[in-house]
């Protein structure tokens, strides 16, 4: 469901957010306290909306969102940020993204451990890669960098924006052991590329 702007940014960022971690977690993407997303309610001073650490995905509730600025401070809400609140504040200055989804997928860590020895996976003759934006045809390659995890994490968001300012023709990239980050230019377009992305990381972790 894509709801349309209201004068209360937040409020409906939270509802897109809300309802997006409900539909992953109900296809076992972003079970328990696993993943975490974001959508922008501002860009100019940049404000958005986040979730909570913690909080269990699949019952997550409007009030619990947060609203934090471009430094990752909260400024509206209870509760703490996301640990890996800087992830998103790289790929938004990367990619000037309107949302960011991270997901904990069984397949997604699968696949992120079977090709990190490789970098990256590379994905080639799927009609499904064009629902990613810009792919217009099924011979289309995309590549998915694998990142080494980090508890350091404001250290691992920085070699994430380098790396997704060195390659801007990047959809989304998987940390290893951990999961899948992808984003759009707005909530309904990330989460177009969070189904995309994870029904191919699924074919991929079946045929190996």
């Amino acid at each position: 469901m894509h709801l349309a702007p209201r004068e209360d940014g937040l409020a409906w960022a939270a509802e897109e957010l809300v309802d997006a971690a409900r539909s992953f977690w109900s296809r076992g993407w972003a079970l328990g306290t696993g993943g975490n997303f974001s959508v922008r309610v501002a860009r100019d001073p940049l404000r958005f909306a986040l979730s909570p650490t913690g909080a269990d995905k699949g019952h997550l509730r409007i009030e619990q969102v947060l609203e934090v600025d471009e430094s990752g401070r909260v400024l509206r809400g209870q509760g703490q940020p996301s640990g890996e609140t800087p992830i998103h504040l790289s790929i938004v200055r990367a990619r000037d993204a309107g949302a960011v989804f991270h997901t904990h997928s069984v397949w997604g860590t699968l696949v992120s451990e079977r090709f990190a020895e490789d970098g990256g996976v590379s994905i080639f003759g799927y009609e499904m890669l064009k629902g990613l934006r810009g792919v217009a045809t099924h011979k289309h390659r995309e590549w998915l960098p694998v990142v080494e995890n980090s508890q350091d994490v404001p250290k691992l968001a920085r070699s994430i924006e380098a790396m997704l300012i060195e390659r801007p023709e990047l959809h989304g990239f998987l940390i290893r052991g951990h999961g899948l980050y992808t984003w759009g230019e707005d909530s309904a377009e990330a989460r177009r590329h969070v189904e995309i992305l994870e029904f191919l990381l699924e074919v991929l972790g079946r045929s190996s």
